[in-house]
């Protein structure tokens, strides 16, 4: 993958974010919160560039980006966080302006025919066959009409994660799945599984929030 578009454009974004919330959730000073921020930089360019291109129709190309930017601040820490840290710096660090808008947007569309039909052609796709990195799901429209599972079988953050040496923090990235629908307004989320955590798949439901019950 180069880096140029979407993963230069996601440093600019969140790279401050990071680094106050490096200070406020993760106890680090200003100065030791700079200098791993600099350390990273170069350290997520690394890990973007190794990483394969993704198909122009994948719509997971920003999850494993985000997961890139993680890993490289994490490879720049002096100590390792654990989960419980972790979760409450990722979903402070990520939940900027810039997401809250994205989610808004989401919101608004979500259920629509135009985000089910987007849910059938990703399960469809089944990019983590030819990409490692990438996602393969199962669109599980509810019987009662209430909303729909996303049901993954491969995971992209999974796979970096763990070449990585931070696969027992994934659960602080999985986290984000409520929060992100909850930005959304239009869904309630609702999880059973993850592999991550030894499921058989990750379940990501999504209730719609006017349904009966």
């Amino acid at each position: 993958m180069k880096y140029t578009g979407l993963p230069s454009a996601m440093w600019m974004l969140y790279k401050k974010s990071f680094r106050n919330h490096l200070i406020s959730d993760l106890g680090f000073s200003e100065d030791a919160a700079g200098s791993i921020t600099k350390r990273a930089k170069p350290k997520y360019r690394e890990i973007i560039e190794k990483l394969p291109e993704f198909e122009k129709e994948d719509r997971f190309k920003a999850n494993i980006v985000n997961c890139s930017l993680l890993v490289a601040f994490l490879r720049s820490m002096d100590r390792r966080p654990s989960v419980e840290e972790l979760t409450g710096f990722y979903e402070a660090a990520m939940t900027m302006t810039a997401t809250k808008v994205f989610c808004k947007k989401a919101g608004k569309i979500k259920f629509t025919d135009k985000d089910v039909e987007g849910m059938k052609a990703t399960a469809a796709l089944k990019a983590a066959d030819r990409n490692p990195y990438s996602w393969n799901m199962e669109y599980l429209p509810y019987d009662d009409g209430s909303g729909y599972e996303a049901r993954f079988t491969k995971c992209g953050i999974c796979e970096l994660m763990k070449e990585y040496g931070f696969y027992d923090l994934v659960p602080a990235m999985c986290h984000l799945d409520y929060t992100m629908s909850e930005l959304g307004g239009a869904s309630t989320f609702v999880r059973e599984y993850t592999l991550a955590s030894g499921g058989p798949y990750c379940d990501c439901g999504y209730k719609k929030k006017n349904a009966n019950g």
